[in-house]
């Protein structure tokens, strides 16, 4: 049994809990602190009508307090323990009140790393995120490893805690939302990148630089940190680990870590670079993939010999909606890279293509600086097609560049997804790549990058 959750369990009964965020995640910790026997209260910021009504059952099947509705909050009293939904800041006046007022202020993935009796590898970062953290999940379950894959991907794990056992490993990837305010970290800890993100939510960059920095920040000197050197961020974490240091990198050839050099992925020890894999020999494109790659090596290296990482990385195709390949029509290759939620994504998705790009970008806007995507775009992309809230800031950075390169390029403004895969088809030309990466946030238009991607999908299918 394992005794820390069995201490949680008997701890709970009885207690006060406030579930903030009827999410993905919530839910299943909905019903298991109802089956522990907990007095449970349940917080949503959506009105009524606009919560799925499976939910609303259940809360009601439960006999439980609830309140929805922007000011719901107002009523967080009283309580014993808080689990918010990523989504709902900590630093909300009425969490950070309860927490003075004595509540443990906490979320489900906090919880999991503390309890879990297994060894816990976490992975974050502004880009690149998903495809390390599926690498990393397929390298040890190819090895044998027993795995759960849990965080912003897979399932929700808490609720899987009674099944772990010592030897297992729980792989999480984890967004700054999830990391703020964290007291414990990873066993094996992952930062892909940092480059500015979701200023639309935390109250500056230095707040999501910390954010990302409680990945390793309460790690012992057994565990191991994995950081990006051509990343001066997150190179300079390094000064602040306890932990074991190792670095990969695409620029430097390192004496000690994992290095693509040239066309060549390396593993590097004692000023020894050993030969792992060419890049023609992997199916995924793109010199951010390829980074990935090394970061999963990285993270991996103590657990998985090489010949058993070598053949995951061979037979590995990518993650959905991650410069995910759709169809050819008419010697036109389409690609879906929905996760294109920021510039950085976008600049590495253009630069995993030698061809003609027709790009279709825009979307919500999360207050980024677009200055950087333009020179990529004019050396990349023969038209350029924008939609949604930020398509007058990419065209405004897009003409500036414009003026100082004395280029032009074709630029066009559409108001509905339809309207660019239309456009996108007239102007594409045999040999050519129709690339569909917003650098931008989905919720303009659409509920999350999923939805928005497999809407593209069906609109390119159907042509």
């Amino acid at each position: 049994m394992n005794k820390k959750l069995e201490e949680f369990e008997s701890y709970i009964k009885g207690k006060k809990v406030a579930i903030i965020g009827l999410g993905v995640s919530n839910i299943p910790l909905l019903e298991y602190m109802n089956k522990l026997g907990a007095k449970v209260t349940v917080f949503d910021n959506r009105e009524e009508e606009k919560i799925p009504k499976e939910y609303l059952e259940k809360i009601s099947n439960y006999g439980m307090e609830h309140f929805f509705g922007s000011e719901c909050l107002s009523n967080l009293k009283n309580f014993d323990i808080v689990f918010r939904a990523p989504s709902c800041m900590p630093t909300k006046k009425e969490l950070v009140k309860a927490k003075e007022e004595g509540a443990i202020v906490t979320t489900e993935i906090e919880l999991l790393i503390k309890m879990c009796p297994g060894k816990v590898i976490g992975v974050t970062g502004s880009d690149g995120k998903t495809t390390t953290t599926t690498l990393i999940y397929e390298m040890l379950k190819e090895k044998g490893y027993n795995c759960y894959l849990g965080g912003n991907i897979g399932i929700p794990l808490f609720t899987k805690l009674s099944e772990m056992k010592e030897e297992d490993f729980v792989i999480l990837e984890l967004s700054s939302f999830q990391l703020m305010n964290m007291t414990v970290s990873p066993n094996i800890s992952v930062i892909t990148n940092i480059t500015p993100n979701h200023l639309d939510i935390h109250s500056s960059y230095e707040e999501y630089i910390d954010a990302k920095k409680n990945i390793f920040k309460f790690q012992s000197e057994n565990d191991i940190v994995v950081l990006n050197y051509d990343n001066e961020l997150t190179r300079n974490c390094a000064k602040d680990a306890n932990s074991k240091v190792v670095f990969f990198s695409s620029e430097t050839k390192l004496d000690d870590g994992v290095i693509l050099d040239g066309n060549v992925i390396k593993l590097c020890s004692d000023k020894i670079r050993r030969h792992i894999i060419n890049t023609k020999d992997i199916l995924l494109r793109g010199k951010h993939n390829y980074q990935n790659i090394c970061t999963a090596i990285a993270a991996t290296k103590s657990l998985v010999d090489l010949d058993t990482q070598i053949a995951v990385i061979k037979k590995f195709s990518g993650v959905e909606h991650r410069t995910e390949f759709v169809r050819e029509i008419d010697g036109v290759k389409w690609y879906n890279d929905s996760i294109g939620t920021s510039p950085t994504r976008t600049i590495a998705g253009l630069y995993s293509f030698e061809e003609p790009i027709v790009l279709i970008a825009g979307g919500y806007d999360k207050h980024l600086d677009y200055t950087p995507i333009a020179k990529p775009i004019l050396e990349k992309v023969k038209t350029l097609i924008l939609i949604g809230q930020t398509a007058e800031k990419i065209f405004l950075a897009v003409k500036e560049e414009e003026e100082k390169q004395g280029k032009k390029l074709d630029i066009y403004m559409c108001e509905t997804l339809e309207d660019t895969v239309k456009l996108a088809k007239k102007s594409a030309t045999k040999g050519d790549i129709v690339l569909f990466s917003p650098a931008s946030a989905s919720f303009d238009m659409f509920k999350n990058f999923a939805e928005r991607g497999d809407k593209f999908k069906e609109i390119v299918n159907n042509i």
